[in-house]
């Protein structure tokens, strides 16, 4: 099994080949994010999971910013945030949906004991580490809360 970089290296050698200029340059905002993280560590490789979660953070400011540029009229920087979101998307983890998440969360409560929202930390530590990556925190956060509060 190829590593994420690789995936990433040769995703940028064919949009190289197919003079793909858009997948390119998004591409190699992805390998210049892996790299720095590389940098900083204590090694010249980052993990797979570090990597995705990197690939989810990009995700997640493109489609912010596409949302600004759309509230501001400016649909062409939207039009772009989007295309380049849409190709990180190729990248990401698969990501649990709302009832796989209210699974997880309805089994970590019982699993931690949980009985109400003062135990609202112990159980999305828990969960933000075992579902890095494949869960939206915001909608995490709100399951959690909506099964606590019962």
């Amino acid at each position: 099994m190829s590593s994420f970089t690789d995936k990433i290296n040769q995703s940028i050698k064919q949009a190289m080949l197919d003079r793909d200029k858009e997948r390119l340059d998004t591409l190699r905002d992805i390998k210049s994010k892996l790299l720095l993280e590389a940098a900083s560590g204590s090694g010249t490789e980052i993990s797979d999971e570090v990597a995705a979660k990197i690939c989810l953070r990009l995700h997640k400011q493109r489609k912010e910013t596409y949302l600004l540029y759309k509230e501001q009229g400016r649909d062409d920087l939207a039009a772009v945030e989007l295309a380049q979101a849409t190709i990180i998307e190729e990248f990401l983890p698969k990501m649990l949906t709302e009832v796989e998440i209210q699974h997880e969360v309805d089994e970590a409560i019982l699993s931690l004991q949980a009985n109400g929202m003062s135990d609202m930390g112990k159980v999305m530590g828990f969960l933000t580490k075992k579902l890095s990556g494949k869960a939206d925190g915001k909608l995490l956060s709100s399951i959690v809360r909506a099964q606590l509060s019962k």
